[in-house]
Order: C-alpha cells, then sequence, then structure tokens
C-alpha cells in the first residue's frame, strides 16, 4: 500500500475498517444462525496446505471449534458461550439477547417436525422471555438465566426432567406427542424397531407397514397419520 501511495495513517484508517466490517459480517452471520459450512471442502484443503505450506504442527486453540453457540451453551453454560462465541458484541446486551434469541429460534423452527409438543412449548417460553425482556420485566442476569436454560433445553432437544427410561430422542418425542404415556411411549419404540422394513421411508408399501403397526397400539386413524410423522422425522427409526 506504502508502494501505491498511502500514507501510514491513510493504511491503519484501512485496515481499521477492513477489520470492523469482517467483524460486522461475523456478528451477522451468528446472529442470523447461518455460517458456511467448509467441510465438503476439508479434503482439498488439506491437500492444498500440504503440498504447498510448511508449518509447525497446528495446536487447539479453543475448545470450541466447529461448534455453535446452542452446543456451546448445552456444554458449558451461557456465561462460556457469549464470551467464546459473541465477544465481537463487546457488552451490547440487546444485541447478545437478540443473538441468542435468534439461534433458539432458528434451532425450533429447524427441528419442530422432530418433536412438535416439545418445539412449540419452547417456542412460547421463548416468546415469554423475549416479552418480559422487552418491557424490562426482569432484569438481565435474571434474563440470562432463563434464556441460558432454555437455550439448553432446545440445544438438546429435551428437558432436563424427562423420564430417565426415555433415553433416545425417538423416545422422548413419542412420550411428549403421546400426553406424557411413558409406557405407550415405550410400546411404540418397541414395535416399530422390531417390525420396520429397511429403507421404508418414501416407498409406500412399508409406510403402510409401518402405519399398521402403529394402528394395532393406538386404534385410531388419526392418531396414526399424527404419530407416523414424528416417527418419519426421527433419524433412529
Amino acid at each position: 500500500m506504502e508502494n501505491a501511495g498511502y500514507t501510514a495513517s491513510g493504511i491503519e484508517r484501512i485496515q481499521n475498517q477492513i477489520k470492523h466490517y469482517l467483524n460486522v459480517r461475523d456478528v451477522i452471520r451468528k446472529a442470523s444462525g447461518e455460517s458456511l459450512d467448509l467441510k465438503a471442502y476439508e479434503a482439498d484443503m488439506r491437500h492444498l496446505i500440504d503440498t504447498y505450506i510448511e508449518a509447525d504442527e497446528p495446536r487447539r486453540i479453543s475448545p470450541f471449534d466447529n461448534m455453535g453457540l446452542l452446543d456451546i451453551i448445552v456444554k458449558t453454560g451461557i456465561a462460556d458461550a457469549i464470551d467464546s462465541q459473541l465477544g465481537g458484541l463487546k457488552g451490547d446486551q440487546k444485541a447478545i439477547a437478540e443473538t441468542i434469541e435468534n439461534n433458539v429460534r432458528s434451532k425450533i423452527l429447524k427441528e419442530h417436525l422432530n418433536d412438535p409438543v416439545f418445539y412449540e412449548k419452547m417456542s412460547r417460553l421463548l416468546d415469554e422471555i423475549i416479552r418480559d425482556r422487552k418491557a424490562k420485566a426482569m432484569n438481565y442476569e435474571e434474563y440470562l438465566k432463563q434464556i441460558g436454560e432454555l437455550a439448553k433445553n432446545v440445544g438438546a432437544g429435551h428437558s432436563e426432567d424427562a423420564p430417565v427410561s426415555l433415553d433416545t430422542p425417538g423416545k422422548r418425542a413419542l412420550y411428549n406427542n403421546l400426553y406424557q404415556n411413558e409406557e405407550l411411549a415405550i410400546n411404540i419404540d418397541n414395535t416399530i424397531k422390531e417390525n420396520r422394513p429397511d429403507d421404508w421411508r418414501g416407498i409406500k408399501p412399508r409406510e403402510q407397514r409401518i402405519k399398521s403397526d402403529l394402528f394395532r397400539v393406538l386404534k385410531d386413524e388419526s392418531e396414526v397419520e399424527r404419530i407416523f410423522l414424528i416417527i418419519k422425522a426421527q433419524k433412529e427409526y
């Protein structure tokens, strides 16, 4: 830049602008829950690095590499998540709150079909927390406590008070959507896992076999259709 005629102060000003807008871009990506997944290019990138770059062995700087905001909240709590992911917001309480809320909302929308009752409940709680925050009905510390607990439940995909016997996402989803009938949820889980055909999704005769198994337990066609959509969304089935 010096060869192009820029002064030292001009170079510093431009570098500061670059740093500022890169930070803004990073904040917007985190606030919207969007990020670029480079995993598809990992092998090619590794080849380029191994071929053309000489360096010492890499060392991990942060234990939170490749982890999303909600994942960090689940594992370490909201304080560490804010420190490690939202440092660029520099204590802007409103921006931090909106970033966490947007990430929680995005997760709810993405996972809703897996467990409609649970995520609808989480959505209502999120609306209440946002409303109370905007109305200044609680202080910031209380807000962080409540949104942290909600984010932890949404990120984990279940509440901490779920029965111990419901040890998979599928069982918990059935329990939540079968009016918290633990015995019925486990019965359906066992029935589907014991009788499901291979590669049944999208193949109508095989899906009908699943529905027939459900009907033998539920005895209600509308309930079969409702629960079938949840089973179809659960990867373990």
